[in-house]
């Protein structure tokens, strides 16, 4: 499983970072960094709540 994030949509508002953030973190410049596209698996739960969770509809999952 891999996640993506469309920059255009992103506020960067971190609510993806709350659930995940051994894959979500924000940068100095508040943008958001992906550890790996990869999902770990023990991550995919969480994952998958964030990407339910972002307000703009900027996270994409794929397997």
């Amino acid at each position: 499983m891999e996640i993506d994030v469309d920059r255009s949509l992103c506020e960067a508002n971190a609510i993806c970072v709350g659930f995940a953030p051994e894959v979500f973190d924000l940068d100095d410049e508040e943008e958001l960094v992906l550890a790996s596209a990869e999902v770990p698996a023990n991550q995919v739960e969480r994952v998958t709540q964030a990407v339910a969770s972002c307000p703009k509809n900027a996270l994409l999952m794929r397997s």
